[in-house]
C-alpha cells in the first residue's frame, strides 16, 4: 500500500477516534480503534523527513501547522465557554518528532548539546508563563509545548517522541515488526505496573481499561507499506485535521 492509502486510512481512525473523543455518549470502542492513527502519522513524517529534499521547509511546514492549531485551541477556549477545551495538536507532536530526528541526523554534539539545552529552557519558560497567565485556562502547556517544540508538553507526551525515535532507528520492516511490538508491549506493561487504582489482578482482566497499547493494530498497515507516495494529497491532511476537530467539538458542546 502507498502512503497515501495508509494515511487516508489512519485519517478516517482519527475521525473514529476523535467522534469518540468530543461526542457525549458514543460508545469507548470508537477510542480502542482510533489508537490505530497516531502511530501511523508518526511513521509517515519519519518516511517525510528521510525522504525529502528541504527538511527545513519540511520543519517549518509542521511548525507553523502546530502554532496556527494552537492559536485555534486558545480563541475557541476563550470565547466559548462550554465547559470542554480543546487541547488537540498533533502538528506539534510531529514537530517534536521531526526537529529530533533533524537533530539526530546531523550527527553533531553541538546540535545536540542546543537541543537538549533549549528543551531545558522551554521546560522552564513552559512553567513560568503558565503560572504568570494563570487566570488564562486557554493558556495550558500543551499551548507553551507546541510554540517552544517541548517533547514533554505536547499531545503523547514523550512515550510519543520515543516512538518516533523507534520507527527512525529501526525502518527495516523485520526490525519494525520487533521494535514496535516491543514498544507496545512496553506500554501495556507500564500500564499494568503504575496505572490507576486498580489491582494487578484486575488490570490483567482488564486490559481495555487503559487502551493506548491497542496501537499495536497499526502494525499490519505500516508492515504492508510499498515504499511509494501514492497520489499525495499533502495539503489535504493539513486542513482535515483542524477542520474536523472544529466540526466535532461544536457537534459535542452543542
Amino acid at each position: 500500500m502507498t502512503t497515501t492509502i495508509i494515511k487516508i486510512i489512519a485519517l478516517i481512525f482519527m475521525l473514529i477516534d476523535h467522534i469518540g473523543e468530543f461526542i457525549p455518549g458514543t460508545p469507548v470502542y470508537l477510542r480502542w480503534v482510533g489508537r490505530i492513527a497516531a502511530p501511523i502519522f508518526i511513521y509517515f513524517v519519519i518516511i517525510g523527513m528521510t525522504h525529502t529534499s528541504n527538511k527545513h521547509r519540511y520543519l517549518f511546514r509542521l511548525y507553523i501547522a502546530s502554532v496556527i492549531m494552537d492559536c485555534i485551541n486558545v480563541f475557541i477556549n476563550q470565547n466559548y465557554n462550554t465547559g470542554v477545551g480543546i487541547t488537540n495538536n498533533f502538528f506539534a507532536t510531529l514537530f517534536a518528532i521531526a526537529l529530533l530526528i533533524y537533530v539526530i541526523d546531523k550527527r553533531s554534539w553541538r546540535y545536540f548539546s542546543i537541543y537538549l539545552i533549549w528543551q531545558m529552557i522551554s521546560t522552564v519558560l513552559s512553567t513560568l508563563f503558565k503560572e504568570i497567565f494563570i487566570l488564562n485556562a486557554a493558556l495550558t502547556y500543551p499551548f507553551y509545548g507546541a510554540i517552544f517544540g517541548n517533547v514533554l508538553h505536547v499531545e503523547g507526551g514523550i512515550l510519543f517522541v520515543l516512538l518516533g525515535i523507534v520507527f527512525y532507528l529501526f525502518r527495516n520492516k523485520k526490525q519494525l515488526v520487533i521494535s514496535y511490538s516491543i514498544y507496545c508491549l512496553f506500554i501495556f506493561l507500564v500500564y499494568e505496573k503504575w496505572g490507576g487504582s486498580l489491582n494487578w489482578f484486575s488490570r490483567l482482566l482488564l486490559p481495555f481499561a487503559d487502551f493506548q497499547w491497542m496501537m499495536i493494530l497499526a502494525l499490519p498497515l505500516l508492515y504492508f507499506y510499498n515504499g511509494e507516495k501514492g497520489v499525495g494529497l499533502k495539503y489535504f491532511f493539513y486542513f482535515f485535521y483542524p477542520i474536523h476537530i472544529i466540526i466535532l467539538y461544536f457537534i459535542g458542546t452543542s
